[in-house]
Parts: structure tokens; C-alpha cells; sequence
């Protein structure tokens, strides 16, 4: 989904340059303040609740706030996007936002922030008074509203930064100058998203070649951190001494290891089209460390794709492989072999059932040739770009 904030202080004119967002990228919107005065109209008890913290020039409470936008984005599902105009307005909001989005397997996209200075914001509301009929349309109460703007609302604007998502609009100039630097800066932004594929499936289904490939066909950087494990054990780093008793019985390694691989990893390569996570995560704990460095550059993981293949078979190709000079020190013997097995349905099928609840799980026939479980795999990768590209 392209979901949008567009932010300014008061008076910086977000309510004109929504309209034409709107019509441009057919979006859903959503101003709590147009919200907010539907309901002081209707005077539900919400709504006059309403009316005399915002008269006052003061902000709503986020109880309320969280309320009527969760029930406006969840009408909305279908949407292309959504325009939260006017939210978030404190880090507390930010924070909320990103859990409301998380729910729908989404993200914001970006935070555009319209600049203007406080003598023209001023001039523009007092103007706006004479046919508003508002009543936080005066003079001290347009003080008041700046000034919490600047204690409340600014700090906002580090939080998205953090994210690499915050982008500063010179709100100064007519309304199709502000439009064009708006637009220019979306567009920008759409251009980096990323594809992420999250390949599982027993040991011994052919994750490390299919996902090889996969990453080859599809322009995608391949992180396999079981590889990049052996990698360190190998170049003999503090990492790999750490790593190789765990990798050498089969078992999962600290996860602070992994993270720091993967970080490694997408920092060199951040203007890649995506990522391929190989045999990550493995547990549920891993899953939510996935999605946190995915976050990290407002991304998600798109598509999780599982090899499936029965026990025996796993088996058999596990005791082949071991015969062959592409064998793991887990391969070696029938009991490292089954506590790898026993380990992948203890922790990592949790892991599948967390995938399959977000609609981007795909199951895949492990049995048969290279190329027959490629062409499978690469169905349901073309499948999964459609389906992206269609939500978001």
C-alpha cells in the first residue's frame, strides 16, 4: 500500500494539497480533523468530548484518535492507500500508526513534511478566520496551537528520520509548485521499495539451491545465514568461534549472530531490488527480529515461500548429501540428522503458521527435479509480485 503522512503545523495548507494527492494517487483519506468535527456535528458524546480540547487549542486524546482511525482504515481495505492528514502528531501517534499499518501487513511509506514560517502560517489562518466560522481561528488560540505544534509535534519528525522516510516540502509558493515537489517526492520514494522473499522448508529440501536461483532469476540478494555462518567459522572471527558448536550439532545459533550477518548484508546492498532470507527465520522469536531490521528501511517481508517435502524423503537426501563433498558436519550421522528434523518441527513450523496469517504464505511441491521445484517456486514468486503490486 502507498500510505502517506502528510505533515505541516498548522495553516501550512495540508488540506488543499490532500485533495489533490488524493485524486492523483486514489488514495483513502484520513484528517482526524474532519473526523473529529463530523463527530462534534452529530454531538455524540465523543464528539463533544472533542469540542472543548480542540477550542482550547489542545491536542485529542490518543484513545479517541486510535478509535475513529482504526475503524476508517479497516472500511478501507481494499484502498490503494491511504492520506493521514493531521496523524500522527506526537511520537505516541508514530508509534500507533505503525502498529494500526502492521496489522494490515503494511507500512508507511513516507512522512512529507510541508515547511512554511510561523509570520505566513499566522497570516494564513487569521485570513482563513473571516470565512471559516472556526473558533480556533484566532489569534491567541493559533499561538497556542503553533507552540504545541513546536513542543509536541516536531519531535515527530526525528522519529521518521530514523526511518529514512521523513522528506521536508518547501510549503512556501502557489498550490501546483507545492503539488509538483510533493509528487516528485513520492514518486521517488515508490521507486525503492523492496521485494522480500522468506524461503523455509525442512532440511534437506533443496533451500540453498533453489534459493540461489531463485535470487539470480529474480534480482534478488541472496542471504543465507547459515552460509554466511560457515563463512566466519571458515575466516576463524569471533562470530564463527561463537557460531560453530551450535552449526556443527545441527542446532540454531544465537540469534545475535544472525543479526549481525544480515545487517551486514543489507547495509552493502541497499539499493538492491530485494532480499532472499534462506532457512530465517526459524523461530517465532526470529520472525519478529526479521520484521524489526526489515522496518528498520520501511520494509516487510512480501512473500514467504515454503519447500514442502516428507520426513523420509528429507531423510534420504540428508544421508546422500553426507556421501558427497557439499556435506555439513550434521550430516555425518542418523542422530544429528533427526535432531535437525526434530528441531525444524518444534520451532520453525510456528513459524509458518505466523506467515500463513498474514496472506503471504505459499506452499510448494518439494519433490521432483531442480528444474520442476524452480518452475513451482517461480510461479509463486509471480503470484506474489501480482498480489503486491494489486494491495500495494
Amino acid at each position: 500500500m502507498l500510505n502517506i503522512a502528510l505533515f505541516g503545523p498548522p495553516g501550512a495548507g495540508k488540506g488543499t494539497q490532500s485533495k489533490l494527492l488524493l485524486e492523483k494517487y486514489n488514495l483513502t483519506y484520513i484528517s482526524t480533523g474532519d473526523i473529529l468535527r463530523e463527530e462534534i456535528a452529530k454531538q455524540t458524546a465523543l464528539g463533544k468530548e472533542a469540542k472543548s480540547i480542540i477550542e482550547k487549542g489542545g491536542l485529542v486524546p490518543d484513545e479517541i484518535i486510535v478509535q475513529i482511525i482504526e475503524k476508517k482504515v479497516i472500511m478501507n481495505l481494499d484502498s490503494h492507500g491511504i492520506l493521514f492528514d493531521g496523524f500522527p502528531r506526537t511520537v505516541v501517534q508514530a508509534y500507533i500508526l505503525e502498529g494500526l499499518l502492521l496489522k494490515l501487513n503494511s507500512s508507511l511509506t513516507c512522512m512529507l513534511s510541508l515547511e512554511v514560517p510561523e509570520d505566513e502560517l499566522i497570516t494564513r489562518m487569521l485570513e482563513r478566520a473571516k470565512t471559516s466560522g472556526r473558533a480556533d481561528d484566532n489569534l491567541d488560540i493559533i499561538k497556542v496551537r503553533l507552540q504545541e505544534y513546536e513542543n509536541k509535534t516536531k519531535p515527530v519528525i526525528n522519529f521518521y528520520k530514523a526511518k529514512n522516510i521523513y522528506h521536508p516540502i518547501n510549503g512556501v509558493g502557489n498550490v501546483e509548485e507545492i503539488f509538483e515537489k510533493l509528487s516528485h517526492t513520492i514518486e521517488s520514494t515508490i521507486k525503492h521499495d523492496y521485494f522480500n522473499v522468506v524461503l523455509l522448508g525442512k532440511p534437506g529440501s533443496g533451500k540453498g539451491t533453489q534459493g540461489e536461483i531463485l535470487a539470480r532469476n529474480n534480482n534478488l540478494i541472496y542471504i543465507s545465514t547459515g552460509k554466511l555462518m560457515r563463512e566466519e567459522i571458515a575466516a576463524n572471527t569471533e562470530l564463527g568461534r561463537i557460531a560453530k558448536p551450535f552449526l556443527d550439532k545441527g542446532e540454531i545459533a544465537p540469534d545475535e549472530i544472525a543479526i549481525k550477518l544480515i545487517e551486514r548484508q543489507i547495509e552493502r546492498n541497499r539499493t538492491a531490488y530485494g532480499f532472499i532470507f534462506k532457512g530465517f527465520p526459524r523461530t517465532i522469536v526470529q520472525a519478529y527480529i526479521l520484521d524489526g531490521l526489515l522496518r528498520r528501511m520501511n520494509s516487510k517481508v512480501s512473500l514467504m515461500l515454503n519447500i514442502r517435502l516428507s520426513t523420509l524423503d528429507a531423510i534420504k537426501r540428508l544421508h546422500d548429501r553426507s556421501k558427497t563433498e557439499k556435506r555439513r558436519a550434521y550430516d555425518t550421522t542418523t542422530e544429528l540428522i533427526l535432531n535437525r528434523l526434530d528441531e525444524y518441527e518444534k520451532k520453525t513450523k510456528p513459524v509458518i503458521e505466523y506467515y500463513k496469517k498474514q496472506s503471504i504464505f505459499f506452499d510448494v511441491d518439494g519433490a521432483g527435479s531442480e528444474e520442476e521445484v524452480n518452475d513451482r517456486l517461480q510461479d509463486k514468486i509471480k503470484q506474489g509480485l501480482r498480489q503486491v503490486r494489486n494491495i500495494d
